[in-house]
């Protein structure tokens, strides 16, 4: 979680029904080890040969460095240390959300010189010995007004499409962001990205800045899949979410859930290059940890299912919910802190002396489980 201080031009877009995309599936959550590591590990990022895993510190308002750490297997890692160059030496200090692509030019949020430039993400190509290209990326993405900055940012397997995330810190609750919504750059050249023309009808579905704080973003090296992080207003509970599309000139769907409550804090989803393996946070006792799922498959998007042997009618309810399904499960409903408030193994349940927000319901059989959204209004 983040603590810190146009008009669009419809060029021969493709504007194809973007639910007939599929979206994936990922399966448990497995602990990653970082060997030596001893404190919080958050904003992972796995570089494209997936042999170094990037992350940093807490971000605590105070201290928030990079470091990295090179693989044993999927699941290890063994720490390195700070990435090179790029940590700034004075305190108070934020630099974080690494993000690299396959030419090692590295990317990354810092307040270093903020408000004095309003350009706080960062850039530097790694050579086989030494840098260069160091110093802010500049284009016209950022919102050059005091208390604006970007969040997060992600860049492409190819290095040539930055998604990025515009957030207003104006006091809000928390020393969170009071708005947040993510938008779609293209390279000019090695210092410059300028935004897509279309980046409001691209990201239009993913975009619900009324009632969701959106960030976090990662894009897969085929430009089909995008993951972020969700905070619902006056809340603290986050979701990993992904959206997808059929191809890179039509928008992305609106978001699935795949990680929620009753984990705290997930957040920062980022791919491996074929897409088999997702990494993230989560808070899990006093530090924030790293987790890994492996993807199981795809499934076509339908409203209201979790797959063809779920689905929750209505939604949004009422309060009276039935549960359409082939299989016995067990039902555990969680409310939006994560608070188990409701456990059955009957196809209904009623939710009517509950108030009125997001729940999460929880089925669980003996071959899966899975988590979707419940509304009630």
């Amino acid at each position: 979680m983040k603590k810190l201080l146009y008009p669009t031009l419809f060029l021969f877009l493709n504007v194809a029904n973007p639910l007939n995309a599929q979206t994936p599936i990922f399966g448990s959550e497995l602990p990653v080890t970082i060997n030596g590591l001893t404190f919080d590990a958050m904003e992972p990022f796995l570089s494209t040969d997936g042999n170094a895993l990037f992350f940093n510190s807490l971000n605590d308002g105070i201290t928030t460095s990079l470091y990295y750490a090179s693989k044993v297997n999927d699941v290890t890692f063994n720490y390195i240390g700070p990435v090179p160059v790029v940590n700034q030496t004075v305190t108070p200090r934020l630099d974080g959300v690494a993000s690299v692509d396959t030419l090692n030019n590295f990317y990354w949020v810092s307040t270093r010189n903020y408000s004095t430039s309003f350009e706080n993400l960062h850039r530097v190509r790694f050579l086989t010995s030494g840098y260069t290209n160091f110093g802010p990326l500049h284009g016209n993405f950022y919102i050059p007004l005091p208390g604006w900055l970007i969040m997060d940012a992600g860049i492409n397997f190819h290095g040539d499409q930055l998604i990025y995330c515009n957030a207003q810190f104006n006091g809000c609750a928390n020393g969170l962001p009071c708005k947040a919504s993510m938008g779609l750059a293209n390279k000019v050249n090695d210092s410059t990205f300028n935004k897509d023309l279309n980046t409001d009808i691209l990201m239009a579905n993913v975009n619900d800045t009324s009632t969701y704080i959106i960030y976090a973003p990662a894009i897969t090296k085929d430009g089909l899949e995008l993951y972020y992080t969700r905070l619902l207003k006056n809340s603290t509970q986050t979701e990993i979410m992904v959206a997808t599309r059929t191809n890179t000139v039509s928008p992305f769907s609106a978001g699935t859930l795949l990680i929620g409550a009753p984990y705290i804090a997930p957040e920062a989803p980022t791919l491996s290059t074929d897409k088999t393996k997702m990494y993230y946070h989560r808070k899990d006792g006093s530090l924030h940890k790293i987790y890994l799922r492996y993807r199981t498959g795809t499934t076509d998007i339908h409203k209201n299912a979790i797959d063809n042997n779920f689905s929750l009618f209505p939604n949004p309810t009422n309060g009276k919910t039935s549960i359409l399904s082939t299989e016995d499960a067990t039902i555990k409903v969680y409310n939006i802190f994560g608070k188990e408030i409701l456990r059955t193994s009957a196809y209904n349940f009623d939710l009517t002396d509950q108030p009125n927000g997001l729940y999460f319901v929880n089925i669980i059989t003996d071959k899966t489980t899975k988590l979707i959204k419940l509304l009630k209004e």
